[in-house]
């Protein structure tokens, strides 16, 4: 793998964009590092880059959140993505790069399309009653994204939405969920191949920048607003999802 110019150059942004988005956003858009770094790497390289890091973010910013997050809503989500984690292992190991390199690019496009839908008052998340099968459904599908691209933040907020969560509620939730399902994929990482010595030096190389973008997040969770964030989000999203889907396909 070759740590050139264009490595560091879009690797040091992304990952400081996906840690001020998993320390202080609810991690929706926490995904964005990953698929930026599959421009210059290969997916699974992608994978095994950002993994360590965002245990790293996770680590740094459970502390802020601990104990606020809402139990049951945490608890089923752990639960529901522990088969979501092992049915993604399975597929990994039968597929190519670029049916990755494509799935990310059309994550990044659903989750744009779903959020756009959202703010035009095309589509709206109801508040539902808590039922432990809508947690483990949310965890599952949220583990599955998550193992292939790091992308389980969209499907676990359209759950914790729907439950009429807080800012502060939300954002602890996801804290201490994904905090769990990066546990979960960490070992899973190593047998399908997707740690290696290459990905390990990007991970060491970019940690700082990782922990630097944690820190904003929590600071900026009070002061920032969502929309603001999400909005330079959605165009990084769109762009990268395209151009994702260009390089698999051409």
């Amino acid at each position: 793998m070759d740590f050139g110019w264009q490595f560091f150059a879009l690797g040091i942004p992304a990952v400081i964009f996906g840690g001020i988005s998993k320390g202080g956003f609810g991690s929706g858009a926490a995904f964005v590092a990953g698929a930026i770094l599959a421009l210059v790497v290969p997916p699974g390289a992608a994978l095994g880059i950002i993994l360590p890091l965002y245990m790293l973010v996770d680590a740094a910013t459970l502390k802020a959140y601990w104990r606020k997050w809402d139990g049951p809503s945490a608890k089923g989500m752990i639960i529901g993505a522990i088969p979501g984690v092992i049915f993604a292992a399975w597929i990994y190991t039968a597929v190519d790069a670029d049916v990755f390199r494509i799935l990310i690019g059309v994550i990044c496009l659903a989750f744009v399309a779903f959020q756009m839908a959202q703010k035009w008052g095309l589509l709206t998340v109801r508040r539902l009653p808590f039922r432990r099968r809508y947690a483990w459904s949310a965890g599952a599908v949220a583990g599955l994204t998550s193992f292939v691209s790091h992308a389980g933040g969209p499907p676990a907020a359209v759950f914790m939405l729907s439950q009429g969560l807080g800012k502060l509620s939300f954002q602890a939730t996801t804290v201490v969920t994904f905090w769990a399902i990066n546990w979960m994929k960490f070992v899973p990482y190593f047998f399908v191949g997707i740690f290696t010595w290459d990905t390990f030096m990007g991970s060491l190389v970019l940690a700082p920048f990782a922990l630097l973008g944690a820190w904003i997040g929590v600071k900026l969770h009070h002061l920032v607003p969502e929309r603001l964030f999400f909005g330079l989000t959605y165009v990084l999203l769109t762009l990268t999802g395209i151009r994702l889907m260009w390089i698999a396909l051409v």
